[in-house]
């Protein structure tokens, strides 16, 4: 028997074992117009093996470079095509540069640094405002996403300053929700009520109370009964 880890490494799976052996085949005719002739023989072949081919442009052509790869460019065979080389078919991508940024800020980014670039170039005052309020609110809601920490407007503002050589100032001053404010109201809220199942427990504990007063009420009036039942 023949194992797949005998044979040789199948170039395009599209086509099958069958169709490589028989280009492997061609290779080694040496009569130049018959190796042509079953050349032609083969692309037919191929087409009708995929059919799905006809609807790409120019797909004689696509069978043309398919029968090439397969052959490994070993088959020396006149094409009315342009005859592909290994070159051709798997060139090399192109290298593409990676993008340096070196922000001077790294806790705030690169993209900081060009908005500030941008508001120091407005000259319209109320646009220059509206710049320097939302790199405000944007720092501060940077320091306190990677943080977790409260940060006071005035550690802002003097860092703003800083960066812009004091040439921005906000002046509204940036609300950010902070993350230990919100937990702390939300224990604050469950102390209170006693979590999201107080009201049920203790509506619960309501009625056992009725439950046990009618008990005992039962227990008065009806003693004779619970003495004739367990005598």
């Amino acid at each position: 028997m023949e194992y797949n880890t005998t044979r040789n490494h199948l170039i395009m799976r599209e086509y099958g074992r069958h169709i490589q052996k028989m280009i492997d085949y061609v290779i080694t005719i040496e009569d130049r117009e018959k190796r042509q002739k079953n050349a032609h023989a083969l692309i037919e072949l191929m087409g009708f093996l995929n059919p799905h081919l006809k609807n790409v442009e120019d797909f004689r052509h696509k069978l043309w470079d398919h029968l090439f790869l397969v052959s490994d460019f070993r088959l020396d065979v006149d094409s009315p095509y342009p005859i592909p080389t290994r070159e051709t078919l798997k060139p090399k991508p192109k290298v593409l540069p990676y993008p340096k940024r070196y922000p001077r800020y790294s806790h705030l980014g690169k993209n900081l640094e060009i908005v500030i670039n941008k508001a120091l170039k407005e000259e319209n005052p109320d646009k220059r405002s509206g710049f320097a309020n939302s790199i405000a609110y944007y720092m501060k809601l940077a320091y306190n996403t990677w943080h977790k920490e409260l940060v006071h407007d005035d550690a802002i503002r003097s860092e703003l300053n800083a960066i812009t050589d004091g040439q921005l100032e906000f002046t509204n001053t940036p609300f950010v929700k902070a993350y230990r404010e919100r937990d702390t109201r939300e224990g604050n809220r469950f102390q209170r009520g006693g979590g999201k199942g107080g009201g049920y427990q203790q509506r619960n504990n309501g009625g056992n109370s009725g439950r046990n007063d009618r008990n005992d009420r039962n227990g008065k009036s009806g003693g004779k009964h619970f003495k004739k039942r367990f005598k």
